[in-house]
């Protein structure tokens, strides 16, 4: 049985780790609430943007023209892997990062045993990842959290589509999680480029229709396309912030209540102790009373 001093100790201990975890589900909560306004505003513009590239692309003959739709034999492979800068938030990472590799394993097995497949990692904790299992990693926008906002999330998606135009990659995935609410995350691996020609939603009525473009066709889609890619990614690292704060907030109210569990545990463990003791200094004096009189 553990002694007195060191239950006290415990006690002390998982106190203190109790305090921090209250202290970050608190900065936690009030993180979510903004990322959460953030993506809230950002998912109608995102989506009505992709169903007018979609109409307009289905309406305009040289809707195939453009450098971001070339399909091209698959060679190099380059994945966009957005995980979290820190650690505390359950399965968030470890879910991104499985997910990535049954991506890899399904679809990209024989460039991955050439090493053609590179990770373009948002986010510290799945550059770390994918460096130790070998995995050539640009970690060109691993700090991107840090400074999250629209400008430097179009940098990035300006590199990477002018990777794919000058063909140094011939297929670019994006892996993410999806935020649905603040215990549920839903991870996507969706194709980035090339894009798929033609992508008309299922609501969209399948008719013929005359478009007159003003400008001309093919101004609006060398406009459109880069910046619905750009915001593409930027939802995406959207979506992947507040579900970051989302699972550490879960995550650290459990182990809020695993500690108070731990602390009743160990409060009930030091209480027997001490009345172990107490029993057996009552029990020496008796003793000794006994011996003296004898």
């Amino acid at each position: 049985m553990a002694s007195l001093k060191e239950v006290r100790n415990r006690i002390v201990s998982v106190n203190s780790t109790q305090q921090i975890t209250k202290a970050m589900k608190m900065v936690a909560a009030a993180k979510l609430r903004r990322a959460q306004d953030n993506i809230i505003q950002m998912r109608p513009y995102a989506q009505k943007l992709g169903d007018m590239l979609a109409t307009v692309s289905a309406g305009a003959e040289s809707a195939t023209d453009s450098p971001l739709k070339a399909a091209r034999p698959v060679e190099k492979v380059l994945i966009i892997v957005v995980t979290s800068d820190r650690g505390l938030c359950g399965a968030f990472n470890t879910n991104i990062v499985k997910a990535t590799l049954a991506l890899i394993e399904e679809k990209y097995t024989t460039q991955a045993a050439k090493g053609d497949v590179e990770i373009f990692a948002i986010g510290k904790k799945g550059a770390e990842s994918f460096t130790r299992r070998g995995f050539k990693v640009n970690t060109t926008y691993m700090d991107l959290f840090t400074r999250l906002n629209f400008v430097s999330v179009k940098q990035a998606a300006e590199e990477i589509m002018n990777d794919f135009t000058e063909a140094r990659y011939d297929a670019i995935e994006l892996v993410y999680n999806e935020f649905k609410n603040v215990a549920t995350q839903i991870i996507h691996t969706d194709p980035y480029l090339p894009i798929v020609s033609d992508n008309v939603p299922s609501n969209h009525k399948q008719t013929e229709v005359t478009y007159i473009f003003q400008p001309t066709e093919e101004e609006i889609l060398t406009e459109l396309i880069p910046k619905s890619l750009k915001i593409q990614l930027y939802r995406a690292i959207l979506e992947s912030n507040a579900s970051e704060q989302g699972a550490r907030m879960t995550a650290m109210d459990k182990a809020t209540e695993n500690a108070q569990e731990l602390l009743k545990e160990l409060k009930l463990v030091y209480n027997r102790t001490r009345q172990a003791a107490i029993t057996t200094e009552i029990l020496e004096i008796v003793g000794g009373a006994e011996a003296l009189k004898a």
